[in-house]
């Protein structure tokens, strides 16, 4: 008789249960391995599969106490006489022990006769639903009006750590600039403002847990390494992450501390870029108990060197962008009390670009004209202190923070027929952060909700100068600074069986402040009037509905809203406001199965956006970028993303979205009009195919290979930034061979060696306005992975 699955599922609770998850208070009552499974799942915030009928029988003891979510499950095999088989992170399949043979230890094939007879369909066993983190209130994924992407953490790290093009390189909606690592600006959907990284706040909230990685700089761009998962909620987040979240949020969430395991795991690679130098990387993680039961420490290091594959022959100069990294991270955890948890969390990163990325546009061999050298440093320091716990049945979460990120950039400001010149700016970033919130989970309540405060203290400072033989000049910059203060809260009710509606709102009070740096003193006079303080406020309401309508299916639909707050920005020689901007969006949605884990999943989503007073750079007339409000636009946007297991083993994945934006009440650029927001593809998809299976005793083969097109975008706002760039397919292949102690990985980027268009912007200069940012060409990487 062919087996009945049992599949028991559980992502990672919300913020605080993943805390309550890592004291690890086992308490399992006797019961049968589904129903013991199924609890263990819940308590862990992981997903076990139960693949065998006879072991859906079977029954085991009551497993209680203090212990990892890896002994727990292998205590819950070993007492049904199985054994537990890791397939992911959070992911386990419990299978019976192989049978042997006294004389020779080899498995003994199954006796199909035997294994049909006496084998009624186990009992149907209700699955664990996933929870989703982001939601801030352990919302389960089938109750949330939202699209979500949930990426593991151990996929993430196949093939050697990365950084956000990883990201990128999985979800169809969200995009990149590709100025250089460190320096990107992040788009989801279709809500894009600019080039260039100035004064605007982000358009993607970009947190690490519960704090945000920055308030107004580029993407850290930090590495991958040692997650647990990485989500990504789409669409307008104002109502629970306030300023800066108008096309979504992306939530990094590293691995905990385990309190009773002492381990090492690391990776090694080397790696060849065709028509470019050799590369290397490395990664060490270590968990070390400091208290059994009580405190530990997990650290991470990161160390990577990518060989360049861009030439400058005017300078005689071969494979110039080496970029190099060094990143390390730790995390103590410590159990204050029985429900009560505290976290400290360290984080620092450097990248240095030797030279640019970017090539002359039809040129050969990855040329570059420059005859400078330009380059960028980019240095990220991070930490936060976490308190988490309950109250009885109100869960509580308390963070506090600061961020210091600098950065600056070279760029060929070399005008025809002159010397040779460099244009250098210096974005320094400072940031102090809070946050506390109470909630009670809906669960299998009529009622929940979640109210929370948030401070936060943010300076940035923008300077340039121009750098011509040893002469230096210093050229108008701008220095802008922000306190914010925020309450913040939402109520669900539920209207009847699997309808649940819910209200939010978030109301933000800001005192901006700026002011010109590196002017003469008439232009300071003469800008004074816009270097005073000023307040400004948002009310930002949210609403949402959905439905359930049967055990796999789910239907939604929301309204949000969201703002970026003005500020000071340069040009020419002076300094002067920008107006917050403010989007609105209604979206529907629906959702069949659960990814990776239903035999076939889809989410489907349609988003119509509002934005008013879109803040966006462009290029003023000394040929400097600089921001405004260039006009109110609309933005709609549909996506989908699914996959199928054609096998048991072989799963196909694919997702898509197609964007279309009118800008239509410009109003600075209205020659030529304006037809869309920039550096957004009108559409864009990728498809992969992911097998795994057991090849031998001890042994598992995972592979994967991926596709994905970027379609054809507009660099920037204005007829200087006309640049059209993506157009481009790109793709990758993946295998490792090995276990849980050693591994092997080879893996291919860029199959097809495609030299495309990533990002039309190399200098915003005009002297080589004809360039393009190639893709990396074709580089082949072999890693070991090993744990002891």
């Amino acid at each position: 008789m062919r087996p009945w699955p049992v599949i028991l599922a559980a992502c990672v609770a919300c913020s605080s249960a993943s805390a309550l998850a890592r004291e690890q208070a086992i308490d399992v009552p006797a019961g049968t391995v589904p129903e013991s499974a199924i609890e263990m799942a819940r308590q862990t915030g992981t997903s076990i599969v139960v693949s065998d009928p006879v072991l859906t029988k079977r029954r085991t003891p009551r497993i209680r106490g203090r212990m990892s979510a890896r002994q727990a499950i292998r205590r819950l095999a070993e007492s049904a006489g199985a054994r537990a088989v890791a397939t992911g992170t959070s992911s386990w399949r419990i299978e019976p022990r192989p049978r042997r043979t006294a004389s020779v230890g080899r498995s003994r094939p199954p006796d199909p006769r035997r294994r049909a007879v006496h084998q009624p369909p186990p009992p149907a066993v209700p699955p664990t639903p996933i929870v989703v983190v982001a939601s801030k209130r352990d919302t389960r994924l089938d109750e949330l009006a939202a699209q979500i992407s949930l990426i593991d953490g151990e996929d993430l790290a196949l093939g050697g750590t990365g950084g956000t093009e990883k990201i990128t390189q999985r979800v169809a909606t969200v995009s990149s600039t590709y100025l250089g690592s460190g320096r990107n600006k992040l788009f989801i959907r279709g809500i894009a403002d600019s080039s260039f990284t100035g004064p605007t706040q982000a358009t993607v909230g970009q947190y690490l847990g519960d704090m945000r990685l920055s308030y107004n700089a580029p993407d850290p761009d930090l590495r991958l390494s040692d997650l647990e998962r990485v989500e990504v909620l789409e669409g307008p987040q104002g109502t629970l992450y306030g300023a800066g979240s108008l096309g979504g949020i992306i939530r990094l969430v590293p691995n905990a501390p385990e309190l009773d395991s002492l381990f090492m795991r690391g990776t090694l690679g080397n790696a060849l870029t065709q028509y470019g130098a050799a590369s290397v990387d490395a990664n060490m993680i270590a968990n070390i108990p400091l208290a059994p039961g009580k405190a530990a420490l997990r650290m991470v290091l990161d160390a990577a060197s990518e060989g360049g594959y861009i030439d400058k022959p005017l300078l005689d100069r071969d494979d110039v962008n080496r970029t190099r990294t060094l990143a390390g991270r730790a995390i103590m955890h410590v159990a204050i009390a029985p429900d009560w948890a505290l976290d400290v969390i360290g984080l620092a990163q450097s990248i240095h670009a030797a030279d640019s990325q970017y090539a002359a546009r039809n040129s050969q061999d990855y040329d570059s004209l420059a005859r400078v050298r330009e380059g960028a440093d980019a240095d990220y320091f991070h930490g936060q202190l976490v308190v988490s716990g309950r109250i009885g049945v109100l869960h509580v979460r308390s963070t506090t923070g600061a961020a210091r990120q600098d950065v600056q950039e070279r760029y060929d400001a070399t005008m025809p027929g002159d010397e040779d010149r460099v244009f250098v700016q210096l974005n320094d970033t400072r940031m102090i952060a809070h946050e506390t919130r109470i909630w009670l989970p809906i669960e299998d309540r009529r009622f929940g909700w979640l109210a929370g405060l948030s401070l936060v203290d943010n300076s940035a400072r923008l300077n340039r100068r121009l750098e011509q033989d040893r002469e230096r000049s210093s050229a108008t910059g701008a220095r802008n600074s922000l306190t914010e203060g925020t309450i913040y809260g939402e109520a669900s009710y539920r209207l009847r069986d699997g309808v649940i509606a819910t209200l939010g709102a978030r109301y933000t009070r800001a005192r901006l402040g700026g002011a010109a740096e590196d002017v003469a003193l008439a232009l300071a006079v003469a800008g004074a009037a816009i270097t005073e303080e000023r307040d400004q406020s948002a009310f930002l309401p949210a609403g949402s509905l959905v439905a359930r309508l049967a055990r796999a299916t789910t239907l939604y639909i929301r309204y949000q809203e969201g703002f970026r707050p003005g500020g000071l920005a340069i040009e020419g020689e002076f300094v002067r406001r920008f107006r917050q901007d403010h989007a609105r969006t209604l979206e529907m949605g629906a959702r069949y199965g659960r990814a990776g884990i239903d035999p076939f999943d889809l989410a489907v989503n349609v988003a119509h956006t509002r934005w008013n007073d879109i803040q966006a750079d462009f290029i003023d007339n000394l040929g400097l970028p600089s921001t405004d409000n260039i006009g109110d636009g609309r933005v709609w946007t549909f996506s989908a993303s699914g996959s199928v297991f054609l096998t048991d083993d072989l799963r196909l994945t694919g997702g898509a979205t197609i964007n279309r934006s009118t800008i239509d009440e410009p109003t600075r650029f209205s020659s030529p009009r304006i037809s869309h927001v920039p550096n957004i593809a009108e559409f864009s998809g990728r498809m992969g195919l992911e097998y795994s299976r057991s090849v031998g005793r001890d042994l598992d083969l995972d592979a994967r290979v991926w596709a994905s097109y970027i379609g054809k975008s507009r660099l920037g706002v204005g007829p200087e930034l006309g640049d059209p760039q993506g157009d481009y397919v790109d793709s990758g292949m993946l295998v490792r061979i090995g276990n849980e102690r050693f591994g092997g990985t080879l893996s291919v980027t860029n199959l097809a060696g495609t030299e495309g268009n990533r990002f039309a912007l190399g200098t915003p200069f005009a002297v080589l306005r004809e360039q393009v940012t190639p893709l990396r060409p074709r580089t082949i990487r072999l890693g070991v992975d090993f744990s002891f």
